[in-house]
């Protein structure tokens, strides 16, 4: 997947996976939500939504980031990987994967369903990653039963 690049200043975190980002030009910048590819982090009313929110805020909040959109979601917004410089080098590359960091965190899923969206090398890193965090105990793995936030959502859907 070819994905469009733009370099935006992160000024909002809805999310444990949705972000708003303002890119482009002083005075002719547009204000973007991102919903960041990859991820499914819990809801904000699940165990851990409050601090998976947080975790993303520590890692994007106010910090310019190379977004790498693909496509737009049914609720119009951009889908991307979201690129930051780590915190050991906030003024080097961005070269951390915010997403990646997410599920290495225990801070989100790996999210299976859109895994054709990735790339085979993408998919193994997230895949592989995900496997360690759980086996680690890190974040939502250290719930003896954690509930992927698909299946939250599922359980409160009116029926």
């Amino acid at each position: 997947m070819i994905a469009a690049a733009l370099l935006c200043l992160v000024v909002g975190v809805s999310d444990g996976d949705t972000i708003t980002a303002r890119c482009g030009e002083p005075g002719a910048y547009e204000q973007v939500k991102v919903r960041i590819q990859g991820i499914d982090a819990p809801e904000r009313k699940q165990a851990f939504g409050n601090r998976a929110r947080q975790a993303m805020s520590d890692l994007v909040f106010q910090r310019w980031a190379d977004l790498r959109c693909g496509k737009t979601d049914r609720y119009r917004r951009k889908v991307c990987s979201v690129w930051v410089a780590p915190a050991s080098a906030p003024d080097g590359p961005r070269t951390l994967d915010a997403g990646l960091a997410m599920v290495s965190q225990g801070m989100a899923w790996w999210y299976r369903a859109y895994a054709r969206e990735q790339s085979p090398q993408e998919c193994g890193q997230y895949e592989s990653t995900e496997d360690d965090a759980r086996s680690r105990g890190a974040g939502l793995w250290a719930d003896a039963d954690p509930v992927a936030p698909w299946d939250w959502r599922e359980h409160r859907r009116p029926q």
